[in-house]
């Protein structure tokens, strides 16, 4: 099989709320995403997409475009075997550029994990507190549950002890029917990673405490994990399989989440996926900052591969969506369904756009 086109879009997506975290005091306002649509000679087309956001990870956004620029033009005409293996030394410099290609290529291949079964899959996903009024906080705990999440995500990582306090009220409020995520982003410092997580009263509720220093800040968070009253996991660390065989090291590390902008192909997702549960850890998997069509990717992988809440609910924080039809979500979770056609809806990527580039053979 071999790529006979490709296409590439930036798009900026809206979101219908600021998404705040410690690395984003001010809030993201929209996604600027990347978007890649290839083309077999039989007419076969795959999709895939990613988002880099400053200060999660090493890369940025004017190089990640540049990149599928030089490289997009490159795999056309290309075997897609041929093209996958040429990705191979940009895997960890340029994890997120190199996903965008490669899982487009997977689709249109019609890679085996993108099978769907007859009846209707539901995937799990968390949902998200993200008030800071401590008194809305009831009602947006309750309206999540009814929703149907059975698994609630926290952001943290600014002053421990107020942190503390409006977790405490998180938890009362939800009085145990969902499990907690607890989320610093990167946020807090040695001292105040372990002051917070020492803190921690988890009463059977709070499932894990994600990422509590600094990605590149290896030994903080061992020291952190090795002392917290609950599992730490470990998130932007993790860029390949080398990183998840550090974190099996770690005393206290007991998850691991990947993402497929990082380990850049649904097989490989697969695969450290499966390697985390080798080392006796639990897998995560899922970016709360995607779109549709990433969203779609990870759920595709998370039904083979995952027995918890998907992180992959970044789309339902978007005011516009990429495919043609909306990705159904139902009782707290993705619904994949056989009839779903992962195909982009191109008036609204055009209406989104930043900028767009086209790589077709030559015509003599």
């Amino acid at each position: 099989m071999k790529i006979r086109d490709l296409t590439l879009y930036r798009v900026d997506i809206p979101l219908h709320v600021p998404y705040v975290t410690k690395l984003q005091p001010q809030g993201i306002k929209s996604i600027d995403t990347f978007v890649c649509e290839v083309h077999d000679e039989d007419g076969r087309t795959g999709v895939g997409d990613a988002t880099i956001l400053p200060g999660y990870t090493h890369e940025t956004l004017d190089g990640g475009w540049k990149f599928c620029l030089e490289h997009g033009e490159r795999l056309v005409g290309m075997d897609t075997e041929e093209a996958k293996k040429s990705l191979d030394p940009y895997r960890v410099s340029d994890a997120h550029a190199v996903s965008a290609l490669q899982v487009a290529i997977e689709m249109m291949e019609g890679n085996a994990l993108f099978d769907l079964p007859d009846e209707d899959v539901e995937v799990p996903i968390l949902g998200a507190v993200n008030t800071k009024v401590l008194e809305e906080i009831p009602d947006e705990v309750n309206r999540l549950i009814e929703k149907g999440h059975r698994t609630l995500k926290v952001k943290v990582g600014w002053e421990p002890a107020a942190d503390l306090n409006r977790l405490e009220i998180i938890q009362k409020a939800n009085a145990g029917r969902a499990d907690l995520r607890v989320d610093a982003n990167q946020g807090f410092s040695r001292e105040d990673g372990i002051k917070f997580a020492t803190g921690l009263h988890p009463d059977g509720e709070i499932q894990l405490f994600e990422q509590p220093c600094q990605k590149e800040d290896w030994d903080s968070n061992a020291a952190v994990a090795a002392v917290s009253n609950v599992p730490v996991m470990m998130d932007e660390s993790i860029y390949d399989i080398n990183d998840v065989e550090r974190a099996g090291e770690m005393d206290g590390c007991g998850f691991v989440k990947l993402k497929i902008s990082k380990l850049t192909g649904v097989d490989l997702l697969k695969q450290g996926l499966d390697r985390i549960r080798e080392l006796g850890m639990t897998p995560v998997l899922g970016n709360g900052a995607a779109s549709d069509v990433g969203c779609y990717v990870e759920s595709c992988v998370a039904r083979h591969t995952i027995d918890n809440a998907g992180e992959n609910n970044g789309y339902l924080k978007n005011r516009e969506h990429l495919f043609k039809e909306l990705l159904p979500f139902r009782n707290g979770s993705i619904v994949l369904s056989k009839n779903f056609c992962p195909e982009l809806d191109h008036d609204t990527v055009n209406r989104l756009k930043i900028d767009e580039a086209r790589f077709a053979p030559v015509q003599a």
